[in-house]
């Protein structure tokens, strides 16, 4: 089912540069500090080309996607990049420290090219929504540069790890790039040429069905410019450059993939009352508080606190929630709870999972969200560290945080090959896909 390919990747050349000093972290992760720490790095470094800074006058003519299709141009022609000579895969491992925890783990993929298929084919599958604003400035920077520049994030279940075994045979020699990011993680990328294990791994893809973990925008955006392409062409030629995307592809099944929980600070709520939210809500949850009063209290009461969304999350599914006033709480689904009845358009695949229930009987129900609110972000903003989270509120900038349980692979794999899409922002894999380790560009 699933399609991929070796190409000759364009990468910085190790004797002018120093790895470290020009890949970056995707581009929906770079912040304005990141951006000058990244522009000061190197005159090479990728930021220029990734997320490259407006200028005043800029226009149709000169813009930052026009400023970085010139630079990948330049860095061309003086031979910071250059193109490997035979078509590879690239084994893409990462070892790093989980954060909030001292766990170590390594990931363990390979980067390929992979047909672009839309969804209604049932070779890839998304799990999240998409937003109009980040396509559109995907797409400008594709159709400048004609260069996919970051690396899609995909997923597919191989239990008996053949295509693992492949891949870390390549990975027994020296790598072609190494460096530790800014975030401790140690990235390293080979290059697998042999004809055979190429084709071996290939075979074994073939078979499987491809989930979207991290990049939904920039794969819709591979979509859109390739439908482009072909109205452009008046036809579909399967061997165009365009009709394939880069791809990270790692084994569901295999040890060192992380989901991070991602917490939800909500405000703007005429009114709020956590006292009544607490009172409606207990139809359909069991509630249980964590009560404080001083410093010392509080961080006892936090402990415990965590420590029961953790193991009571494992059997029901659990919401933590904050909104000050002297006390956590946990908010566990009644075990009589009837969610057929209340939420009859969801599968039981959505149904078991935190975040939906968080989304649709509290935000949406509890709190009368609505969808397009919670799209532009107006009521429900997005936090991923828990003690930042809690702040926010104990700041006045929230009057809720809801707390979660990071979800598991297997329940986002089972929603999304039903062909079911998650809330906004119901995954969070770690750590990110450099941007400017390999690059695909479509002319050369």
């Amino acid at each position: 089912m699933a399609e991929i390919f070796p190409f000759r990747a364009w990468r910085y050349d190790g004797r002018r540069t120093r790895p470290a000093d020009v890949v970056t972290q995707p581009y929906d992760k770079i912040n304005p500090e990141m951006q000058q720490r990244y522009l000061a790095a190197s005159p090479y470094n990728f930021i220029r080309v990734e997320k490259g800074l407006p200028k005043t006058g800029d226009g149709l003519q000169e813009n930052a996607y026009t400023r970085a299709a010139a630079s990948l141009d330049a860095w061309i022609r003086e031979g910071v990049l250059v193109r490997d000579t035979e078509p590879c895969f690239y084994p893409y491992f990462q070892e790093y420290t989980v954060p909030g925890t001292g766990h170590r783990r390594t990931r363990k993929g390979f980067i390929a090219l992979g047909r672009l298929e839309d969804y209604s084919a049932g070779v890839v599958f998304r799990h999240e929504r998409t937003l109009p604003g980040p396509k559109a400035d995907r797409l400008e920077l594709l159709r400048a540069t004609r260069t996919q520049t970051g690396l899609l994030f995909l997923l597919y279940q191989d239990p008996e790890r053949a295509i693992d075994r492949l891949v870390a045979e390549a990975a027994r020699r020296e790598p072609l790039v190494e460096l530790t990011d800014e975030n401790g993680v140690l990235h390293q990328l080979w290059a697998l040429s042999d004809p055979e294990a190429i084709a071996a791994i290939a075979g074994q893809m073939a078979a499987k069905r491809l989930l979207i973990a991290d990049g939904h925008h920039r794969y819709e955006t591979a979509l859109a410019y390739r439908d482009e392409c072909r109205r452009a062409a008046g036809t579909v030629d399967p061997g165009a450059p365009y009709e394939k995307a880069m791809m990270a592809l790692f084994n569901t099944e295999a040890q060192g993939l992380t989901i991070l929980p991602t917490h939800r600070l909500v405000s703007g709520i005429a009114g709020f009352e956590f006292a009544a939210l607490r009172e409606r809500l207990a139809t359909i949850f069991d509630w249980y508080a964590y009560p404080f009063n001083e410093s010392g209290e509080r961080e006892t009461a936090l402990t415990e606190f965590r420590r029961d969304l953790e193991r009571q999350g494992e059997k029901r599914q659990a919401v933590g929630a904050y909104a000050g006033g002297g006390a956590f709480y946990l908010f566990l689904l009644k075990k009589e709870a009837d969610l057929d009845h209340r939420l009859p358009d969801l599968t039981p695949a959505e149904r078991r999972l935190d975040v939906v229930l968080l989304h649709r009987l509290i935000l949406k129900q509890g709190l009368a969200i609505t969808q397009a609110e919670l799209a532009g972000e107006e009521r429900v903003g997005y936090e991923r560290n828990l003690k930042d989270a809690l702040a926010a509120v104990d700041a006045g900038k929230a009057q809720l945080a809801l707390l979660l349980n990071p979800a598991k692979i297997a329940q986002v794999a089972e929603a999304a090959f039903a062909g079911r899409v998650l809330p906004e922002k119901s995954t969070d894999f770690y750590p990110k896909l450099l941007s400017g380790l390999t690059l695909y560009r479509f002319d050369n």
